[in-house]
């Protein structure tokens, strides 16, 4: 099912010039995490003459995902190859599995991703908050710039989200670092990871709705409940220009 808030803020949500961080989600919010997983895979599926749907894909890919034996992601790719290759008709091999992992590193920023960075970080400090591991983030972060002025990943956290314990690190950080968690402003596209735990937390938080034209969550579990965001952006050059605006008016 498709989901769509009202664009931009609540009547009740604070202006974007009032905060001093951004906390960012990585993978789904600024790397095209569907197009990195789904390419490879269908790359498998031509060399074997096999027809490849995406989102069918994405859905077993969600499923396996999730499963109670689950590694810490990008790893866990390998074993997610194995259960949802026999379901998509691909060869089950360990080998397909550890490319599928390899890919990780090439996988591309949103178009607009990086630029969008580059201004706010202009006006504010960027918190990178992912569920990805360290080796991972760092290529992530290259391809976005290396805009972030710190990093919060899995191998730092020992959690992932929406466990609450990853944001109270971050929440540390900030206090340490002389602001307070009534400064930050959470950007992310899952609502299950990020938009309503965030809200349960206290934070003021801005939903990126990067399938705004697809049904569905794609390859992100979908939340028992939607939550409503404090501003809702379907694109990271939205959300800088709406930034500029308020810093002009």
């Amino acid at each position: 099912m498709r989901r769509r808030a009202p664009r931009g803020d609540r009547s009740v949500a604070r202006s974007l010039s009032t905060f001093k961080y951004l906390t960012f989600d990585v993978v789904g919010t600024l790397i095209d995490f569907e197009a990195g997983l789904t390419a490879p895979l269908a790359a498998i599926a031509a060399e074997h003459g096999v027809p490849f749907d995406p989102e069918a894909a994405l859905a077993l890919y969600r499923d396996a995902r999730y499963m109670p034996d689950a590694l810490r992601f990008p790893d866990d790719l390998t074993r997610v190859y194995g259960v949802i290759a026999p379901k998509l008709g691909l060869p089950s091999d360990a080998a397909y599995g550890a490319r599928l992992r390899a890919a990780v590193p090439g996988w591309t920023a949103f178009p607009d991703s990086a630029e969008a960075l580059e201004r706010l970080a202009k006006r504010y400090k960027l918190i990178a908050m992912t569920n990805a591991q360290r080796w991972a983030y760092e290529h992530f972060s290259n391809a976005l710039g290396n805009p972030f002025y710190a990093a919060f990943t899995t191998d730092d956290t020992g959690t992932e989200k929406p466990d609450p314990a990853f944001f109270e690190q971050v929440f540390s950080f900030v206090e340490a670092d002389g602001g307070a968690k009534d400064d930050v402003l959470h950007v992310a596209q899952s609502q299950y990871h990020d938009i309503g735990v965030s809200r349960q937390l206290g934070l003021t938080n801005c939903w990126i709705q990067r399938r705004h034209a697809q049904p569905g969550y794609g390859g992100t579990i979908a939340p028992s409940q939607f939550t409503t965001p404090d501003y809702h952006f379907t694109s990271m050059a939205e959300l800088a220009d709406a930034v500029e605006a308020r810093h002009a008016a």
